[in-house]
């Protein structure tokens, strides 16, 4: 079965990507967390250092940019007034700006440019003359769906596959139909009903950390697995070491959803900020508004030695995963 390396933007650049597509998998590259020239210089080396047949994913947020009312904002600084205070920052340091940026003409631009074979989306899909223009290049199109009914609107819209993102999985949640937890089931529930719902591709994605759980996954209908949280300790990933030290640690053995680091839901190991307040609270700004302040006090916190506001993503089963090369790890996925 085919192994596509999950998109881990902050976690990876095109260095992981490479290493897998030479070991037989898919690699991805994440643009969320890059700029045009970021993005740009990674698509060369891929490019540079990958043959012209090579099948690799391009992955990009789709996300509607949300408008935050002065009361909602106002809420947010009260929960965060504490810990400003303790770092020694202030109102007025927090950056301005809309966070990260979706899908959009300069992305479509590099698209046209570099032509990669797979375009993936988070978070839904672009504005149909976006995806118009992509599926001009020649791409296949994936994008991740957390529930049937965003399976059912995604093969509306003519994707080649749909990658079925179980609860179990680390990283943002890729809802976008609605924003309700409830609805979130694991990889063992949603698959098998996505499978039955839809006749594309179907790939795999949540809590699939070793051999065993490969095997689950192709026995409910998988036509492939996209697999993560594995790769965060590939010797090609980067990770900051206490992240690395958390997934190897038992601190891995408990993750949860939370919405306090970027706004969306997301599951990781928790951090200080996450224990005080709570996993999920309700006046974190939504996504992606919520990072900017968090990206704040995360840097004055990492200079003390201190991981109070970092996003330590992490699956379900990341207890299972063992560091090593790409090739090593994508080994021991198909063999144990």
């Amino acid at each position: 079965m085919k192994i596509i390396q999950a998109p881990m933007a902050g976690a990876q650049d095109a260095e992981l990507a490479i290493a897998v597509c030479r070991a037989g998998g898919i690699g991805s590259l994440p643009a969320a967390m890059l700029s045009f020239e970021q993005l740009q210089n990674e698509l060369q080396k891929l490019q540079t250092q990958l043959n012209s047949s090579a099948f690799y994913n391009l992955n990009f947020f789709a996300h509607q940019t949300p408008t935050i009312s002065d009361l909602q904002y106002q809420r947010w600084l009260d929960l965060l007034a504490p810990y400003l205070e303790e770092y020694g920052l202030r109102i007025e340091d927090i950056p301005q700006g809309r966070g990260r940026e979706p899908f959009n003409e300069a992305s479509l631009s590099l698209v046209e440019k570099f032509r990669p074979p797979i375009v993936s989306f988070h978070f839904g899909l672009p504005d149909d003359k976006l995806l118009g223009a992509v599926k001009a290049t020649g791409a296949q199109i994936w994008s991740s769906a957390t529930t049937v009914a965003e399976a059912l609107y995604l093969e509306s819209k003519g994707v080649d596959a749909i990658i079925a993102q179980g609860f179990e999985a680390g990283g943002h949640r890729g809802m976008f139909l609605n924003k309700d937890l409830s609805q979130q089931v694991g990889t063992l529930a949603l698959l098998p009903n996505i499978r039955k719902a839809v006749n594309c591709t179907v790939i795999a994605a949540g809590g699939i950390s070793d051999a065993r759980t490969m095997a689950y996954a192709k026995a409910m209908g998988a036509d492939a697995v996209q697999v993560g949280t594995a790769f965060l300790l590939a010797n090609e990933a980067k990770i900051t070491p206490e992240h690395k030290a958390a997934l190897q640690s038992p601190a891995a053995q408990h993750t949860v959803i939370t919405n306090l680091l970027s706004g969306g839901y997301a599951r990781g190991i928790p951090n200080r900020f996450m224990q005080d307040v709570g996993a999920i609270h309700a006046d974190a700004l939504p996504f992606p508004m919520a990072s900017l302040a968090i990206g704040l006090l995360n840097t004055a916190a990492t200079k003390q030695g201190k991981t109070d506001f970092r996003s330590l993503w992490a699956g379900q089963n990341a207890i299972l995963t063992q560091p090593g090369s790409a090739s090593e790890i994508i080994l021991r996925l198909q063999n144990g």
